[in-house]
């Protein structure tokens, strides 16, 4: 039966065991190495210490004159025995030159040869060596006795190899104390390291982060939507490819690091990001596109950041615009055919009453003064969109008591507005400059809007809404092109997206618009587009 351990499940845990196991490993070979390192110098120290007692025993003169006595081991065996207590050396031996003892730790010894090497000390040299004598093994010193230069004796002195021994162990005790300490301290904090390690990757194993991270950069990746993450300097730390395109960001700039304040935004959109409190479905407008922008804030004790989502709603927008612009003429239409149903009832009584001559009249004159409307609009602009969309807010200015003229100046016709102006655009353009203005001089003396559309040396095109309103004030013509900016109560919806999407849309075909106070006090807007070298052909074909 094979026991096999648990491996640790999370990241965090794993590491732990690791770090622990590196711990105790670390921490054993050093004691290892500490002891091998502390016995050889125990070894070391004790030869020298047996070397300095060997050489002061031969050294004393005590000793000399107590080898030229017919019995030495009379005097030196209490020598002896003295050196040993108060040198903490186990023996010393006092022998001839001919190894026969003279002083041992055992009497019973005196008398017999001395069991080591002496041949280097009878040539003269101290020396010292690791030998197994009647007191088992012992590191020992042996040196000899001169006197005038002529060796009388010889002296060793030791220490047991087993005294050595316990005195290591001591140190060996302390030692893995110490190891013992550092091993817990070490455990203690790897323990704490990896508790932190294991809340931020939330207990999971490395294979789970693995695949966490394969799934965000797909789900990154395949998210049309943009997403925008700022770390807490409100740096830019992760934004996908939709974020980049809706952004206006090339794929190849290293925007990741970069703070949101350098990326050329609009200052309202910079603004929105840059925020702390959370943004829900806010709409902001860049260079070509209509974003609704949502930011959530990331919390954990401590502002970490932001998510921010972009979605695009350019084409929603233009829709809604068209849709507001067909709604219009529906409206329009209900009424003209109100009127048109009033009319008729009027000519139908006149008929019943025998007066079909002032029934002929009556129809006639209302006839000819739809037909002058529709000749005076398609007369000046012969463009159908424009000429439609005239038509259309003409009738529903006047159902709001507000006359809508188009201007004797103006003369579009047909065919010279180039494919890269799209009818969506002018009527974004040019609806929401009338709606607008009819809103200015609703409820006025004598209401009117004035409309004007013609080019300019055939190369550009103007279209200019004036109205009879209050005006703009000349300290606010920056601000009117601005999301949010209106003089309106505010609807359900919000307000102030309109001249804003005149704008982009101004600025994306590279025109420009202005407003100006008129002669009349109200609101003068002006746009001028380029129309581009194949209108100017086209023109001048005509032209010939």
């Amino acid at each position: 039966m094979r026991l096999t351990l648990p491996l640790p499940r999370s990241l965090a845990g794993q590491l732990f065991a690791m770090q622990a196991v590196l711990i105790a490993v670390v921490v054993a070979g050093y004691a290892l190495f500490s002891y091998v390192s502390d016995r050889n110098q125990a070894e070391e120290a004790a030869g020298l210490q047996a070397t300095s007692v060997a050489l002061a025993v031969a050294d004393s003169p005590s000793v000399r004159e107590a080898i030229r006595t017919p019995d030495p081991s009379a005097e030196l065996q209490p020598y002896a025995l003295a050196v040993v207590r108060d040198t903490d050396v186990d023996f010393v031996t006092i022998m001839d030159p001919r190894g026969i003892r003279w002083s041992h730790p055992d009497p019973a010894q005196i008398g017999l040869v001395f069991q080591g090497h002496t041949g280097p000390a009878l040539q003269g040299r101290t020396f010292t060596e690791t030998y197994t004598g009647t007191l088992g093994p012992s590191v020992r010193a042996v040196t000899p006795v001169l006197d005038d230069e002529r060796i009388v004796g010889l002296v060793s002195a030791g220490i047991r190899v087993e005294e050595i021994s316990q005195r290591v162990r001591g140190q060996l005790t302390a030692l893995l104390a110490v190891a013992a300490g550092a091993l817990g301290l070490g455990a203690v904090g790897t323990y704490v390291i990896n508790a932190r390690l294991r809340r931020h990757t939330h207990g999971m194993n490395a294979a789970e982060l693995s695949h966490m991270h394969d799934y965000h950069q797909a789900a990154l990746h395949a998210v049309r939507e943009g997403l925008l993450m700022l770390d807490g300097q409100h740096r830019v730390a992760l934004i996908n490819d939709g974020g980049r395109v809706l952004l206006g960001v090339e794929q190849e700039e290293d925007v990741v690091g970069r703070p949101v304040a350098e990326l050329d935004l609009p200052a309202p959109l910079t603004g929105a990001l840059l925020a702390s409190e959370p943004r829900v479905d806010e709409v902001h407008l860049t260079a070509d596109r209509v974003l609704v922008v949502n930011t959530s804030p990331v919390t954990g004790g401590q502002r970490r950041g932001s998510v921010v989502t972009l979605r695009d709603v350019t084409e929603l927008q233009s829709l809604m615009g068209e849709l507001d612009s067909e709604r219009g003429f529906t409206q329009a239409l209900r009424s003209q055919a109100h009127e048109a149903a009033n009319r008729l009832h009027t000519v139908v009584s006149l008929i019943e009453l025998g007066r079909s001559e002032e029934a002929v009249d009556f129809a006639t004159a209302e006839l000819e003064l739809a037909q002058a409307l529709t000749d005076q609009v398609v007369a000046a602009v012969s463009e159908p969109v424009l000429a439609a969309l005239l038509l259309g807010k003409t009738a529903q200015a006047n159902e709001r008591g507000v006359e809508l003229v188009v201007s004797p100046d103006s003369r579009l016709d047909d065919g010279l507005l180039p494919g890269s102006l799209p009818a969506r655009d002018l009527v974004t353009i040019l609806g929401n400059l009338i709606d607008n203005a009819v809103d200015a001089a609703q409820g006025g003396l004598r209401p009117r809007v004035t409309v004007t559309a013609l080019t300019e040396n055939v190369s550009r095109l103007i279209l200019r809404v004036s109205d009879t309103g209050p005006g703009v004030d000349p300290d606010r013509t920056e601000a009117v092109f601005r999301r949010g900016f209106t003089t309106k109560p505010s609807g359900p919806g919000g307000r102030g997206l309109g001249l804003a999407l005149v704008q982009q849309a101004v600025t994306r075909h590279g025109g420009a618009l202005s407003v100006t106070s008129g002669e009349e006090g109200g609101a003068v807007f002006e746009v001028r587009l380029p129309l581009g070298a194949p209108a100017v052909a086209r023109a001048a074909g005509g032209a010939v």
